[in-house]
């Protein structure tokens, strides 16, 4: 964790209120913090690996040994899915070994009284062949009313209510995510041809009798005629298919900068057409295409689920995983420390089955023996994209331009930033609070992830602040600086798998799915692109197996 000085942003906004020079000549100075989650821990785990001589450390002997039945490694979705799922069939042996940062990127914060996430901030309603999401919702009582129809009735606490979306365009804000105001007709009219192909792609089936886009993923078509849309990305099949409208090629790069953290000329034009074909859940009281969310992102509905599961949890970061024995007498050690005032405590956690609910990348150092589980980590590892996500804490709400309100979700035509959501957005009263949470999202596609990340811990906070409140900057001039109180920046070197051509037929990928041994792997990274329903499905499948 750094602490720097937060400075006035230099220059006034050509949007900036008259006498935003003397608001910025009054700005007092504020001091941000910066979080790095899992960085210690990692460059710790980097030095084991090191050998001797090469500077390479040493963990103490183990201080305990915990025995479980089953051992969770990870609390990220797919872990905590896993043990709602073994606690749902009636197992109540088991033990979860947090990872570097309870519940990864579901995780969120607060100042004081109000949340905010610092990683995911929604979940689409769930379409019918996502019995498993289903299930969880209904479980937590977020689904109030029958969970498995074609429209459920959730609680209405959780889904966004409007004004939902806006977008800053040409300096003035309309509503929805894609121009309208001001577009040629002929761009208007490739939007409405866009979006009626969607419209058929969610019902189209392959040869095989399957939907072509569902979740999860593997319950998807594998007829090859469409399975060849892996082979090209989003941009070349917009270009194939004759769209060339501008504000349609921007929004589908928002879109998939939004989703997948990398841009569509680098995402599959499978994964591209996923995001939008696949998602068309219903519910008895809200509009269709409606989201759930809470002000602190995932983070509310990733506690749900460890209260609902019962889970002991133990904080910690798994330092090696090795299966021993054999046959019947498998077992499994997994090798685990925890940073105490900077230096490193070990313990030892024996278990019959462990879950690896962990990234890939982290999996291939940790886990022994995964290459002849048929994982090639130089050929199977997926990109990672990096990603920024920064909260201010307002001790006021900026003034508004006129035409559209400030919306739950807030979005500047420009790159690299996504936007910023309001945490106080669910709060419906007759008088707004005081208060409230702005978070900007930053998506790095701009630049390769090798050199996002080296500048990442490299920038000064200057640098990284000046990039995350640049939408806020454009939507607002001068008088935001002068509406903040505090600000924290996190900042997630490896924050999701990006799926570029090719990785839905990935070998390693797919072989980690279908093990079935003493040692199993629930993480979205399994799917090849990090969403909330593609970690639940590994999660509750490992459990299944686990105990099976």
């Amino acid at each position: 964790m750094l602490r720097r000085s937060f400075l006035a942003w230099a220059g006034a906004s050509g949007l900036a209120a008259a006498g935003s020079v003397a608001a910025y000549q009054r700005w007092q100075e504020i001091t941000p913090t910066l979080h790095f989650p899992g960085r210690d821990e990692g460059h710790l785990m980097r030095d084991l690996m090191r050998g001797p001589g090469q500077g390479g450390r040493a963990l103490p002997p183990p201080s305990e040994v915990l025995e479980t039945d089953v051992a969770i490694l990870g609390s990220g979705i797919g872990g905590l899915s896993a043990a709602w799922k073994l606690n749902k069939l009636g197992h109540k042996d088991f033990l979860m070994v947090d990872g570097p940062q309870p519940f990864g990127n579901a995780a969120g914060g607060r100042f004081g009284d109000l949340e905010y996430p610092t990683g995911a901030h929604y979940l689409p309603l769930p379409s019918p062949e996502s019995v498993h999401v289903r299930e969880i919702l209904a479980d937590l009582g977020i689904i109030q009313r029958d969970p498995y129809a074609d429209r459920p009735y959730y609680d209405e606490r959780f889904l966004l209510h409007a004004p939902e979306e806006r977008l800053l365009y040409r300096g003035q804000w309309q509503e929805g995510f894609i121009p309208t105001e001001g577009v040629p007709a002929e761009e208007l009219a490739e939007h409405k041809r866009f979006f009626a192909e969607v419209e058929r792609l969610r019902q189209a089936r392959g040869s095989d009798g399957r939907r072509i886009f569902v979740f999860p993923t593997v319950q998807s078509s594998e007829d090859a005629a469409w399975r060849k849309l892996d082979g090209i990305t989003l941009k070349q099949w917009l270009e194939q298919n004759g769209y060339r409208s501008p504000t349609l090629h921007w929004y589908l790069n928002y879109c998939c900068r939004d989703d997948y953290g990398a841009r569509y000329d680098q995402v599959s034009a499978w994964a591209g057409l996923h995001y939008y074909c696949s998602r068309w859940g219903h519910a008895a009281n809200a509009e269709n295409g409606t989201w759930l969310t809470w002000p602190g992102g995932l983070q509310p509905l990733a506690s749900g689920m460890e209260r609902a599961s019962g889970v002991q949890r133990v904080a910690g970061t798994v330092a090696s995983v090795k299966r021993t024995g054999s046959g019947a007498g498998a077992r499994v050690e997994a090798l685990c420390f925890r940073l105490e005032n900077g230096k490193p405590r070990s313990y030892l956690v024996k278990a019959r089955k462990a879950i690896c609910a962990m990234p890939l990348y982290v999996a291939e150092r940790v886990v022994e023996g995964i290459r002849g589980m048929g994982y090639e980590p130089q050929r199977d590892t997926p990109v990672y994209a990096p990603w920024m996500v920064a909260n201010f804490l307002l001790k006021r709400f900026p003034a508004e331009l006129p035409h559209a309100p400030l919306s739950w979700d807030n979005v500047v035509y420009q790159e690299p930033g996504l936007g910023f959501v309001v945490s106080t957005h669910q709060d419906i009263r007759v008088t707004p609070p005081e208060k409230t949470v702005f978070s900007a999202y930053v998506a790095l596609s701009h630049r390769t992830p090798v050199s996002a990340r080296r500048w990442m811990v490299t920038a000064s906070p200057e640098e990284l602040l000046a990039l995350a409140s640049a939408d806020l900057e454009t939507a607002y001039g001068a008088q935001f600086a002068s509406c903040v109180e505090r600000v924290d920046i996190t900042l997630r070197g490896h924050a999701m798998a990006a799926p570029l051509p090719g990785f839905r037929s990935n070998p390693g990928l797919k072989a980690l799915r279908e093990l079935d041994g003493p040692i199993l792997f629930a993480h979205a990274d399994l799917s090849g692109f990090s969403v909330f329903e593609e970690a639940a499905w590994w999660g509750c499948r490992a459990a299944q197996l686990a105990i099976k």
